[in-house]
């Protein structure tokens, strides 16, 4: 069974930084593209990072492009997302998921992923 466990989230200022991390467990993590997404409150879910399974490729959101890093460590299956310069519209929950295919560089649809956390929440005040 595969389940991906994330952590960091918290409730900060705008301008702070902070570092999630979601580590998974039941799948060879490091054949599998990971990627984070966020849903704010009343807002469908949308894509913010993705990293390819060899790490080479990374893609991210305009909205959080130059802020935000998604890096991986596969000794610790964890992928982490770096993230600088918070401001108050990036307050949501934020979701680690992995790619349904082994292989793959990533992708920005969340109908490609097959395995879900929970969530962290991130609250950003101004």
């Amino acid at each position: 069974q595969v389940q991906l466990v994330e952590s960091g989230g918290g409730l900060v200022q705008a301008g702070d930084s902070l570092r999630l991390s979601c580590t998974a467990s039941g799948r060879t993590f490091r054949n599998y593209a990971m990627a984070w997404f966020r849903q704010a409150s009343g807002k469908e879910r949308e894509f913010v990072v993705v990293i390819s399974w060899t790490g080479a490729i990374k893609y991210s959101a305009d909205s959080v492009k130059g802020r935000f890093t998604i890096s991986r460590d596969n000794t610790k299956n964890t992928v982490y997302l770096q993230m600088n310069s918070l401001k108050p519209e990036d307050t949501a929950v934020y979701y680690c998921a992995t790619l349904a295919t082994a292989y793959n560089s990533g992708t920005t649809n969340s109908r490609d992923y097959d395995y879900w956390g929970q969530g962290t929440q991130v609250t950003v005040s101004s």
